[in-house]
């Protein structure tokens, strides 16, 4: 049956066996017996992985910070190359390679971001003779040049995108030639990725503002402010193609990805194959693909990104990623193939494992990348403690990429992405729920992610359907982002949690007295011959919810929910497991499971579709205090925790409201902080460099 021929997960040995070539008998192969892994988290364990099974040892490099972090753990050995600035550590070409001499190692493997698109840091490998597993550093440059990389294109016959990819950059060339193309338009740093340096301009008037903008960004961003334009394709799809290239002229493509859900330019959910792409359409893909791959001379595992328009399917050039993709897993798990181990094998000079007509697409594919952010505040990215951290179990259909643990700190000066979830189905519409279903068993306390926007977005009927384009999140944010309506049984499993909670710490507390046995000691709010009644007040997305409670007897109780509908009979019981506690309620002699966590005031119920935050109400004078602290505007904090990188104001300005006051860095990404309102600065309490926490006062304002 089919089912029993399931595509096989990877890391399991001879995967490949059957179907590869013989290295030995096609060329002499380098030495490859030790790696260094310049990266960190989840890209670094991944590479380690692989690593491992081929029994190649592995060299990791840690800043200060990462000291304790998984990818140290999991490789042979490890080295400290600066504090926690990528700029002194990571990003350190220097440290690099003194490290990968002094261990002995012959090659090395950038991951993704970082140095494995540097031109230099591919040159300096070479200089130093250590192989880099990459491509050549030519094609590196005239890949990360866009103008360059369209020109190329254009030559060797791949479709771009009608534009101005000149070296005249002056205000008046631009402006002209974007009049010729037509608005709206697109301009874009020709070094550009991520989104950085990217403006979309829907009238002249816009033009020169944005043109500005795009280069400052761009500037800062790649040292290079130079901008290309192009025309604007409304609301496309982003499809993009694997490929692979080795040293001796041959190449394939491994099918294509769908990468169209983003927020802020970046990819929040991938899959393959493609929605709705045509065999025939898959075909043209793939070979256009391979042709830009040979246009550059391109050697091991790239991207070729291509702008797809979503009624008629015609498809344009957009860039090529001369690395790894975050996203390789979906192509991984539908063509049954490790793309790190042929990373390693062509690196070493060995041909292609696979010629071709042997590589078969299989089922369907998602991957969810879980950032730690928050949806609802702009996607505003925020670090902090991995307090309770329960991930799905993996199987044959589901894999879960991570470099983190339960109690690891995600931090303020890397990429927010603390994992990928990425599952296998016989068809997209199995894929997709197990991709809701393993969701619901993902579990973190003590910072924001994603996840419940991801689940949100696998339920919107459109996605369901793969009609899918880059504006998909901002076009239909209003059912992306649906009030949340507490159920009137989840309230009461908050109750009955917070009770089990008291009388499981009351319970500890009794056995460190002298008499545990005394009922006083084990018996929360006792008192004798009464029934007694309570109130539990929770506000959600600040909607104000009570539940009433009764005793009524040992283990059993009477709730209901804001003084209205019929008393119902609860009885619960807690089970501590980690961090985290097993919740059985039965209301009105129906069980309901959940997993509960409690930090501060704040109870989090995991519950078979989503996770509740519920706040726990302070008592009423402590309310009304903080109630009035945060009512004041000139009292302005920090929206997310960061870095201060920029202090626009000192004691003493007068401003305006909308003035700009500090930037705070985090995750990759700035955040300005405004004046809230008109005034006069009374004090500033954070310097350039500072470490600032979520809600930390930086500026206070006087009228």
């Amino acid at each position: 049956m089919y089912r029993s021929k399931k595509l096989q997960f990877l890391f399991k040995k001879n995967l490949l066996t059957s179907k590869a070539r013989s290295y030995c008998e096609t060329t002499q192969l380098a030495k490859i017996d030790k790696i260094l892994i310049a990266n960190r988290g989840e890209i670094a364990c991944r590479i380690s992985r692989t690593a491992k099974r081929l029994g190649i040892k592995t060299v990791a490099v840690y800043s200060d910070v990462d000291r304790n972090a998984m990818h140290v753990d999991l490789a042979d050995e490890a080295y400290c190359i600066g504090p926690a600035q990528s700029s002194q550590s990571y990003l350190r070409q220097d440290k690099i390679i003194s490290v990968a001499k002094q261990a002995k190692c012959q090659a090395i493997h950038p991951g993704y971001g970082f140095l494995s698109e540097n031109v230099e840091f591919a040159e300096l490998c070479q200089k130093e003779n250590i192989i880099f597993i990459g491509p050549p550093a030519s094609a590196i440059r005239d890949m990360g040049i866009k103008n360059k990389s369209k020109e190329i294109m254009a030559k060797a016959g791949v479709p771009v995108i009608p534009g101005y990819h000149g070296d005249d950059q002056s205000n008046e060339t631009l402006l002209s030639e974007a009049k010729k193309i037509g608005f709206p338009l697109m301009i874009k740093a020709i070094r550009g990725g991520g989104g950085k340096g990217m403006r979309i301009v829907l009238n002249e008037n816009e033009f020169l503002n944005a043109l500005e903008s795009a280069r400052t960004e761009s500037q800062k961003a790649f040292g290079d402010s130079a901008v290309l334009l192009e025309q604007c394709v409304d609301k496309p799809r982003h499809v993009e193609v694997q490929i692979f290239a080795d040293k001796h002229g041959n190449a394939v493509y491994l099918f294509e990805r769908d990468c169209s859900i983003q927020r802020r330019h970046q990819k929040v959910i991938e899959e393959a194959p493609a929605p709705g792409i045509s065999q025939e359409l898959r075909l043209e893909l793939g070979e256009t693909a391979v042709r830009a791959a040979k246009a550059v001379g391109y050697i091991g595992a790239g991207t070729v990104e291509f702008i797809m328009d979503r009624t008629n399917h015609k498809f344009h050039f957009m860039e090529m990623n001369t690395r790894l993709q975050v996203e390789h897993p979906v192509t991984e798990v539908i063509t049954g193939l490790d793309l790190v181990e042929w990373q390693l094998k062509v690196a070493a000079g060995g041909v292609l494992p696979l010629e071709q007509e042997k590589i078969h697409l299989r089922g369907h594919a998602f991957e969810a990348r879980i950032y730690a952010e928050t949806p609802r505040n702009n996607f505003l990215p925020g670090a902090g403690n991995l307090f309770y951290l329960r991930t799905p179990e993996t199987s044959e259909t589901v894999r879960v990429e991570t470099g983190v643990r339960q109690n690891d700190d995600v931090l303020v000066h890397y990429d927010p992405m603390i994992a990928k979830l990425v599952v296998w189905g016989s068809d997209r519409n199995e894929a997709l729920r197990i991709l809701r279903s393993k969701l619901c068993e993902y579990n973190v306390t003590g910072l924001d992610t994603n996840i419940e926007f991801i689940k949100d977005l696998c339920l919107h009927p459109d996605f369901q359907n793969g009609e899918v384009h880059t504006g998909f999140i901002a076009e239909n944010s209003k059912k992306l982002f649906p009030d949340l309506r507490v159920p009137n049984e989840t309230l009461i499993q908050g109750a009955i949690a917070l009770i089990l909670y008291e009388e499981m710490n009351a319970l500890s507390i009794s056995l460190k007295t002298n008499n545990p046995f005394s009922p006083f000691a084990t018996e929360t709010g006792l008192r004798l011959n009464h029934v007694l009644s309570r109130t539990f007040n929770f506000s959600v997305d600040n909607k104000n919810m009570e539940v009433n409670v009764k005793y009524i007897e040992p283990e059993v109780f009477s709730m209901r929910t804001n003084n209205i509908g019929p008393w119902r009979r609860v009885i619960g019981t807690l089970k501590k497991i980690n961090n985290a506690l097993e919740l059985n309620t039965e209301i009105d002699g129906v069980i309901r499971r959940a997993r509960v966590t409690k930090l501060g005031n704040r109870l989090h119920l995991f519950t078979n579709t989503r996770e509740w935050q519920l706040n726990i109400a302070n008592p009423k004078f402590l309310s009304e205090l903080t109630k009035n602290v945060q009512l004041q505007p000139s009292a302005v904090v920090s929206p997310m925790s960061g870095i201060i990188d920029k202090v626009f104001v000192k004691r003493g300005d007068k401003i305006v409201q909308g003035d700009a006051l500090v930037v705070i860095v985090a995750m990759k990404m700035e955040h300005l902080v405004k004046a809230p309102v008109d005034g006069i600065v009374e004090d500033v309490f954070c310097t350039v460099g500072d470490k600032v926490s979520k809600d930390e006062l930086v500026v206070k304002l006087s009228e």
